[in-house]
């Protein structure tokens, strides 16, 4: 099985939510049957009347059922608002929840648990059977309340802002795993981590021997950086991906470039190698988790919703994932043999590609709103206190951008001073017109 046939049935079952459950209701019917010939071989015999656990068991599959049911249409409609009102890109979220998978699961289970158990009443009730598929009737009724109470709070734009910066940290943490204090060479790694382009390195010059164009429209998803690697050696050649993760490519784009060689390079193994579907993830795609906050913060700045404190909420996240950028090496995406060999090329984001992601059409739909300049200026500041200082100087020119436009939307110079100040919660913060705290009350 290739890298894309695993990554394909991976994502496939981690985007699905129908899989386990349909899978957990083929598993109840077998362990209702090893049960029951446990307690035939045994002979267990629950002293329960049979009419009575009929109608105790019936009435509950009954109610599992409903609440299956109930569960999947409310969270189909949960999800369209939550889609209307935060943004369409948190569906995908919603629906690789655990936590929304393992109560569906168990509903199913459960519902055909007591079926089974249900159907091997006779004259006398099994007494494992049937005292189990009640019990766990009643474990799943704790779980659908849970359920409820779980998925009215993800999807407030508090709790969706807080799953995809959870999600987005892990992210960056692997696809930039070292921290600007981890370098270990000679140079200062906090000024010599982003080296030029791959376009622009020296490996790389000239016209490549080969070039493999894309077979299918779509999203560049992920890649196999060590099968790559493995290709490469053993054709003794550097291999460039032309797309970024997460641009769309067409059929016929380049999807690979061959450099010094490689001419025997097999293409199928080529394009097993990277993985082009329908939408972004967030799997090798530190950014999408940007675009998704960015998208909430508009969606509320927009006229018809104007809410301008769910993009306080979202520029609170993105605050906290720039601050974990900001402290990583952000390497451009260069693999090497382990002779020292440049072997594999691919783009990452940059400092600025994040900065102004986060930042610019915040300011810019948000320019009117002295809240949004507030908190944004709290972000910046504090970006600035802690970042290291190569990072500090795209942030003061972002500062100095939010000041001009603070100059042109507010005309009342008392509007411009108090977009001027500091305030983590946009308006209403124990701040003064210096930005410091107060102890007044």
């Amino acid at each position: 099985m290739t890298w894309l046939q695993r990554y394909r049935i991976r994502h496939y079952f981690g985007n699905s939510i129908w899989v386990l459950p349909v899978l957990a209701a083929l598993a109840s019917v077998g362990v209702v049957r090893v049960l029951h010939e446990i307690e035939k071989e045994v002979g267990w015999v629950s002293p329960v009347d049979a009419d009575t656990a009929r109608a105790v068991l019936g009435t509950m599959a009954s109610a599992l059922f409903t609440s299956a049911v109930f569960v999947c249409t409310a969270l189909l409609v949960a999800v369209q608002l939550a889609s209307a009102a935060l943004s369409p890109r948190i569906i995908g979220l919603v629906f690789r929840d655990p936590i929304t998978k393992f109560s569906l699961t168990l509903l199913v289970f459960t519902f055909t648990f007591s079926l089974s158990a249900l159907i091997r009443i006779k004259d006398s009730v099994p007494l494992l059977t049937s005292h189990t598929a009640a019990y766990a009737s009643f474990v799943s009724l704790g779980v659908f309340l849970y359920l409820i109470d779980h998925l009215g709070k993800a999807l407030r734009p508090s709790g969706a802002l807080r799953a995809v910066a959870r999600q987005a940290r892990n992210v960056i943490e692997g696809v930039y795993p070292q921290l600007i204090a981890d370098g270990s060479s000679g140079t200062n790694p906090a000024t010599s981590e982003e080296v030029a382009g791959p376009e622009n390195h020296s490996d790389l010059a000239g016209e490549p021997t080969t070039t493999i164009a894309s077979e299918h429209d779509g999203v560049v998803l992920a890649f196999d950086e060590a099968g790559l690697l493995s290709l490469a050696q053993r054709a003794d050649c550097v291999i460039e991906i032309v797309p970024q993760v997460g641009d769309h490519v067409a059929a016929g784009d380049p999807l690979f470039r061959i450099f010094q060689g490689g001419k025997s390079l097999p293409v199928d193994a080529m394009c097993q190698s990277l993985a082009i579907g329908q939408e972004r993830t967030l799997e090798q795609d530190p950014t999408f988790a940007f675009r998704i906050m960015v998208d909430i913060a508009n969606k509320g700045l927009s006229p018809a919703i104007n809410d301008p404190t769910t993009a306080v909420l979202a520029l609170d996240s993105i605050q906290l994932l720039l601050r974990t950028v900001g402290k990583r090496r952000l390497h451009n995406g260069q693999v090497r043999d382990n002779a020292g060999r440049l072997r594999l090329v691919y783009r990452t984001p940059d400092w600025e590609d994040f900065v102004y992601l986060a930042v610019t059409e915040i300011r810019q739909f948000g320019g009117a709103s002295i809240q949004i300049a507030r908190r944004l200026h709290a972000m910046l500041e504090n970006l600035i206190q802690t970042l290291p200082e190569t990072r500090a100087r795209l942030l003061r020119q972002e500062l100095d951008k939010l000041q001009r436009s603070a100059d042109r939307f507010f005309a009342e110079p008392e509007d411009r001073a108090l977009a001027a100040v500091s305030d983590n919660q946009g308006v209403g913060g124990s701040t003064n017109r210096n930005g410091l705290r107060t102890d007044a009350g």
